[in-house]
């Protein structure tokens, strides 16, 4: 009798272990990024997300976190411009968003990451944002090479191994204060400008 308990303790235990160890292994990579500088650590944003240089879609060169997005509330999303379905929808849901926002769509910045490097140059990004009416200071629409792009993407949780498999979720976050979530595409465009809105009430004791 004695052996059986045994053997049953040790099975239930082994059991656990493996359940906890698979809850680890899935994570959401994203509140990771969010709380990057532990309290004794040396991990900061600017290393996490890289100063990577990218192109936008005026052709100038911009460092992925100084210049795209320290100290700034942002949306991040990825595209290919090639893209007949998804991308287009949110692009023009995005484009929603900024509307219903109004006068705060200027302290807000959205950031479109294309997943087809090797196609989406400067000119055709270009292109796509006067297509759909989306060209503007406030909205970056950013490329590089495929290393460059493999980095940044992989930064913020994203592994493409063709155009097509990017994530469509959209990723918002008040910098400063690491304060990050993702935000189902296809919700309506006065819940995510109100999403976008809260982030951009400062922090009590920051």
């Amino acid at each position: 009798m004695k052996a059986l308990v045994l053997i049953f303790l040790t099975m239930s235990f082994c059991v656990i272990s493996l359940i906890a160890f698979s809850h680890e292994e899935h994570q959401e990579p994203l509140p990771t990024v969010a709380g990057a500088q532990p309290a004794s650590g040396t991990r900061d944003a600017k290393t996490w997300f890289t100063d990577t240089p990218l192109q936008d879609q005026n052709g100038n060169t911009l460092r992925f976190y100084s210049d795209a997005l320290q100290n700034r509330v942002v949306l991040l999303n990825v595209i290919f411009t090639s893209c007949n379905d998804a991308c287009p929808l949110i692009t023009r849901k995005l484009k929603e968003v900024r509307e219903v926002l109004g006068d705060k769509a200027d302290g807000i910045t959205f950031i479109s990451l294309t997943s087809d490097p090797l196609r989406d140059t400067p000119a055709v990004l270009k292109a796509y944002t006067l297509k759909h009416g989306v060209d503007g200071p406030h909205w970056l629409f950013l490329t590089g090479d495929k290393a460059q792009m493999d980095l940044v993407l992989g930064r913020i949780g994203q592994i493409v191994p063709t155009p097509e498999q990017h994530s469509t979720q959209l990723i918002v976050g008040d910098v400063a204060n690491k304060r990050w979530s993702k935000i189902r595409p296809d919700a309506p465009a006065a819940a995510i400008a109100q999403r976008l809105q809260l982030l951009t009430i400062p922090v009590a004791g920051r």
